[in-house]
């Protein structure tokens, strides 16, 4: 018996470390889009400029997002294995399904969704705490709302002071500011994102009495996550990256400090009230904003609409793959 449970907390760990991976091939790739985009950095040096600033971030933020995702969505008291089996394998198909075509859904809210709809098909509507959830939802709304109304704000100021101004060297000054935002940026998402993963496997292993203390993020686990996200980004984030960085419009150093600068403020909020919003929405929002500062029809309003609709599906579809394979697990993952 002890070796089984031991045996299906590895798998749990193994799926949680895949669904980091594949977060890295979404969420990651907002942190690095705009410096690669921008020719700031090379590829290879973003990612490790952002997994850098994405690690040190729990000194700053803590847990408090990943409680929210653990405690405050779904009861803990019908949370088990095959629970958050399913969660982790609805979040990683939706993951894969929206990658495949070039979309940068949200990772954070596939597992909502894949929360949600897993505890629906264990326990009905009576599992869901429905604050929390509304919290959640709202936030969709809100936090790519709030992202580009201040990347709107502050492009329109930064035009407006450097209207005299020469354009290369302000854009040259522009990009060299981008270390700064961009480092804010991925400490936000650090912040807010990549520490969800890690609060799922310490809650595993509290769960199976292999975490001594209490509970606690072990620094392996820490550092397994990183690397799975980092990795995620490096084999296929580039489909994302070019989505973000080019798809949606034009982004010169100046826009990209402003977009970058606006998502990390939003993100900055959003950790410190607890909100598990989207990094992706967050990004999305600020670089329509950027574009909106120059004209309506910079923004490349196709591909906007095509990320939209991404977001409006992926708690609903997320879900109901996270149902399925609730009952396909729950034979053996009891």
């Amino acid at each position: 018996m002890i070796e089984q449970t031991f045996l299906v907390m590895v798998v749990l760990i193994v799926v949680a470390l895949v669904f980091d991976f594949l977060n890295g091939f979404h969420d990651s790739a907002n942190s690095i889009a705009l410096m690669v985009s921008t020719r700031l950095l090379t590829p290879q040096a973003a990612v490790v400029w952002a997994a850098f600033f994405n690690f040190i971030a729990f000194l700053f933020f803590g847990l408090h997002v990943a409680k929210t995702v653990g405690s405050g969505i779904v009861s803990p008291a019908i949370v088990d294995n095959a629970v958050i089996f399913g969660a982790l394998c609805g979040a990683i198909s939706w993951n894969i399904i929206t990658w495949w075509f070039g979309i940068p859904s949200s990772s954070s809210h596939a597992l909502v969704g894949g929360l949600v709809g897993a505890a629906l098909a264990k326990a009905g509507w009576s599992a869901i705490i429905a604050q929390g959830l509304i919290k959640t939802s709202v936030a969709i709304i809100l936090s790519p709302l709030f992202g580009l109304l201040l990347a709107l704000t502050l492009s329109i100021s930064l035009l407006w002071i450097l209207e005299k101004a020469s354009p290369h060297p302000t854009e040259r000054k522009f990009n060299k500011l981008q270390f700064i935002s961009s480092s804010l940026y991925s400490l936000g998402h650090g912040g807010n994102d990549a520490q969800k993963t890690m609060g799922i496997i310490a809650v595993l292993l509290y769960a199976n009495g292999y975490s001594q203390g209490g509970f606690n993020v072990p620094l392996w686990v820490v550092l397994a996550c990183h690397a799975a996200m980092a990795l995620g980004t490096l084999f296929g984030g580039w489909r994302i990256v070019k989505t973000m960085g080019m798809g949606i419009t034009r982004i010169r150093p100046t826009g990209a400090f402003c977009a970058q600068t606006s998502g990390a403020v939003t993100l900055f909020l959003a950790t410190w009230m607890g909100i598990p919003v989207s990094t992706t929405h967050t990004i999305t929002g600020a670089i329509v904003g950027v574009g909106l500062s120059r004209r309506v029809s910079a923004v490349r309003w196709g591909v906007a609409t095509r990320i939209v609709w991404a977001w409006v599906l992926t708690i609903p579809a997320s879900g109901l793959i996270a149902a399925f394979f609730w009952y396909l697990g729950r034979g053996f993952m009891g």
